[in-house]
């Protein structure tokens, strides 16, 4: 369990976002003068990256960050504090560490409308993230699979491709394949928990969806559904109608072969949405329309992600769905008045179909075109993304 520790002690609820290196505090929940750990961080160190636009040298140095599509931003000042954390284990040992942070002052757009609960805790690869200082400080090794594990030796893995103008969880995809169709089409992604569906470019995305082939198992030909007229308020392009007592609809299957070799299967590439009318299911990718494509939280699902600063490789193994409780459900409600900028918690995973409620389940009217807001990425080079 990771804890933050507020003025009353108990602890703050942040998203975790392994696309960006930095926790943000909104003032509201953390304020430096009620803090007598708090310390502020000035421009002339090495993690103040804003340099240009501090007031001297021994000023506080500032932070600002924008988001696309959502006309939102965050900006405010660099602090260090004490993290507390529980260790999730029999002990329950806590362990306080000194980390830096941006404490939040001005927040614009969804960061207005419950986008995070209090803020968004950075597992970023940055040496400003989370993760990094906890390795710095000697308190855990220098990888992490939400949150601390160094993975396994049986795990497939594929190589970090990082650019130090963009030092994300970055890496190439050498293959697509959907049913017994394949396709030599390369590609790099982004991995980023931060984002609750996938959003990938032409060429890709066409080939998954609709492209002819002589095997004819692309995603769209293989559905025996009727198909959902395309909705403009709508995220997903491929959706069809789910009949009151459908089990199990037939989906191809599709599978990422990563650099090196190693293939990283999809479990459930399907999206359960709700709208007045009736129930769909659809693809779970959202064709991008910007020069950059991420695997989000959706294609996570199924499987323990580590993320090896030390090595530099993304890890993956099946997890077994033994992460979501089977005997509950967790409809997931989103009102268009609080749309999930950020990663909602994942949906309860049962054994049938119909009751695993494959992917995330979206409670909405569709009166109103929140669900950009679900697709956003970061553009300020503080943050990692460009």
């Amino acid at each position: 369990m990771l804890d933050l520790e507020k003025r009353n002690k108990r602890p703050t609820r942040l998203v975790a976002r392994t696309g960006g290196s930095e926790v943000i505090i909104d003032l509201s929940i953390y304020s430096p003068s009620n803090s007598s750990t708090s310390k502020s961080v000035s421009c002339d160190t090495t993690l103040c990256e804003q340099t240009q636009s501090c007031p001297s040298a021994n000023g506080n140095c500032p932070y600002n960050v924008s988001y696309i599509y959502t006309d939102s931003s965050s900006t405010g000042i660099l602090v260090e504090d004490i993290l507390h954390l529980i260790k999730d284990d029999d002990q329950q040992k806590a362990v306080d560490t000194p980390i830096t942070f941006g404490c939040g002052q001005n927040q614009t757009g969804i960061f207005l409308e419950g986008a995070a609960p209090n803020g968004l805790f950075g597992l970023g690869i940055g040496d400003i993230s989370v993760p990094s200082i906890l390795a710095r400080d000697g308190l855990t090794s220098n990888s992490f699979a939400f949150f601390g594990n160094s993975g396994s030796s049986d795990q497939s893995e594929t190589p970090f491709d990082i650019r130090q103008s963009l030092p994300t969880y970055n890496i190439s995809i050498t293959q697509i394949t959907v049913g017994q169709n394949s396709s030599e089409l390369e590609f790099s992604a982004i991995f980023d928990s931060g984002l609750p569906f996938t959003t990938i470019r032409d060429p890709a995305y066409t080939f998954i969806s609709e492209s002819v082939s002589s095997s004819n198992t692309t995603f769209n030909s293989q559905i025996q559904e009727k198909r959902h007229t395309s909705d403009p308020q709508m995220p997903f392009e491929y959706c069809y109608y789910l009949s009151a007592n459908q089990t199990s609809p037939v989906t191809p299957d599709v599978n990422l072969t990563m650099k090196g070799g190693d293939r990283y299967s999809l479990y459930d590439p399907t999206v359960i949405v709700r709208t007045e009318d009736a129930d769909l299911y659809c693809l779970g990718l959202h064709k991008s329309d910007v020069n950059i494509d991420i695997i989000g939280q959706n294609l996570m699902t199924g499987y323990h992600i580590v993320f090896d600063h030390e090595r530099m490789v993304l890890g993956w193994k099946d997890s077994n769905y033994e992460c979501y409780n089977d005997q509950t459900s967790n409809n997931l409600p989103i009102s268009p008045s609080q749309p999930p900028a950020v990663s909602p918690t994942l949906p309860v995973l049962n054994k049938s179909w119909a009751t695993r409620r494959r992917g995330l389940v979206l409670r909405s009217m569709f009166k109103s075109t929140y669900f950009l807001l679900l697709l956003f990425w970061k553009v300020s080079n503080y943050f990692l993304y460009l």
